[in-house]
């Protein structure tokens, strides 16, 4: 409450992490709060441009106000530091880049994906954890839950119930089509505007992951600084039968293509 009243006072971001979920954005935010230059949000995912992931709560209807109590007092900057946010929803949900673009229309925007693969298989054992199911509603073991998906996601698309909770949760292969998701995005801003990292990068050469994000965001190297240590890690309660790895292989390379083509870089998926 305090904060909303500072409202006026505090900064917005100057850029956002957007994207991927299961991609590395929680290890990537830890990273980027350990630079001097770069203020973290106060929490990570505010997801203020999806309206949030309680369908009875609308976050966005909450204002520019309510968004910058989640950012630092602009007298607690120092010079040429940068604020940001992390909620990678914002890649999902279709409404989110144009009111991204409504009230950042400068802001640098950077999307972390990993192999669509991985990332649904890791998805789908994160919702069926336990204490998850009775939340997100998935009860169907993962490759029917996968050969499934779109006859759930049909009548939510049409009805464009964005906010709905599985939406959210049972969007285990949407979330791996980014060509049409950046393709959003760039439809409102600059390509040089959007950094697109691999996300495996980040575990296997996050030195040079992070040297190339530093330089988009303008600030020191600082390397030397970093303790880089996974964050939110989840692991697979069972083994993957073959054929459903082979599946969305095959779901996922078409769109892989379109993805290469759109960001001028292969990521060997």
């Amino acid at each position: 409450r305090v904060r909303r009243l500072q409202a006026r006072r505090r900064v917005l971001p100057d850029f956002l992490i957007i994207g991927a979920q299961k991609g590395g954005t929680t290890s990537l935010y830890d990273y980027l709060g350990q630079h001097p230059q770069i203020a973290r949000s106060l929490r990570k995912e505010i997801n203020f441009f999806t309206g949030g992931p309680d369908p009875e709560v609308d976050l966005w209807r909450l204002g520019e106000g309510w968004y910058r109590a989640h950012f630092p007092l602009r007298a607690k900057m120092a010079p040429g530091q940068k604020a940001f946010e992390a909620s990678p929803d914002y890649m999902l949900h279709p409404l989110a880049a144009g009111r991204i673009a409504g009230l950042l229309p400068d802001v640098k925007l950077v999307a972390m994906l990993r192999n669509p693969t991985d990332r649904a298989i890791s998805h789908y054992f994160h919702n069926v954890r336990e204490g998850e199911p009775a939340r997100n509603g998935e009860t169907l073991p993962i490759g029917a839950a996968m050969a499934a998906e779109e006859a759930r996601m049909a009548p939510i698309l049409a009805a464009e119930d964005y906010r709905c909770v599985a939406f959210r949760a049972l969007s285990y292969k949407l979330r791996g089509h980014y060509a049409d998701q950046l393709a959003r995005y760039l439809a409102l801003f600059p390509r040089e505007n959007l950094l697109v990292l691999r996300a495996e990068d980040l575990f296997e050469d996050p030195d040079g992951l992070m040297a190339r994000l530093f330089a988009f965001l303008d600030v020191a190297p600082n390397l030397a600084a970093l303790q880089f240590a996974a964050r939110n890690v989840g692991f697979n309660a069972r083994p993957v039968d073959p054929a459903v790895r082979e599946s969305l292989d095959a779901y996922f390379a078409p769109l892989n293509r379109r993805l290469y083509e759109l960001i001028g870089e292969d990521f060997g998926w």
